[in-house]
């Protein structure tokens, strides 16, 4: 997808549509309240390939903050249940991070990247971390696995394949309706 025509767009029509932005303040750029004049609110704004790039920089901060805490919890010998814990723990404040700090560089408030970042991420984060966790829980030895143990390792790393594989539709359809990743998309 080419961003530079969009974002040339979306500047044409922020001017356009002065006082359409968020009158309770909320940091969302003036024009952009309403998506479905711009590409993201009917099922052909989304395609495969915004879809893949969301769900993409989703996993990425899924991904950090899953392993550092499947890394942690196991070095400290954790059982499953708390070490797991800790993983999906990080694995969405990593993953909101990801989005708040790029919210954030465009200028918008703490408060309103806070509220940006659950409502563009808590969807798919919670997919890709019930099926990521599902698959090392269905792979026979991997909860039980050390981090020498090249079962902790493909486990977890298939599990993520299969997360953005399952994810990647679900961020099409919520891109296509105006949601998930669209409503940060208005910040880059």
């Amino acid at each position: 997808m080419d961003h530079t025509s969009r974002h040339a767009g979306a500047r044409h029509d922020r001017g356009g549509h002065q006082g359409h932005g968020s009158p309770a303040g909320n940091g969302a750029p003036a024009g952009h309240g309403d998506h479905a004049g711009h590409g993201h609110g009917g099922a052909t704004g989304a395609t495969w390939g915004t879809a893949a790039k969301a769900t993409l920089h989703c996993l990425t901060g899924c991904a950090v903050g899953e392993i550092l805490g499947m890394v942690i919890g196991t070095a400290l010998m954790w059982d499953n249940a708390p070490t797991m814990a800790l993983a999906i723990t990080l694995a969405f404040l990593f993953g909101y991070s990801f989005t708040m700090l790029a919210v954030l560089r465009a200028g918008v408030s703490l408060r309103s990247a806070v509220k940006v970042a659950l409502a563009a991420d808590t969807v798919s984060i919670a997919v890709m971390e019930l099926v990521d966790n599902g698959i090392i829980a269905l792979v026979p030895g991997a909860m039980d696995a050390h981090l020498a143990d090249a079962l902790f390792w493909s486990s977890l790393l298939g599990g993520f394949v299969v997360a953005f594989v399952v994810t990647t539709p679900v961020n099409k359809w919520l891109i296509g309706r105006g949601k998930g990743h669209a409503v940060a998309h208005a910040y880059h």
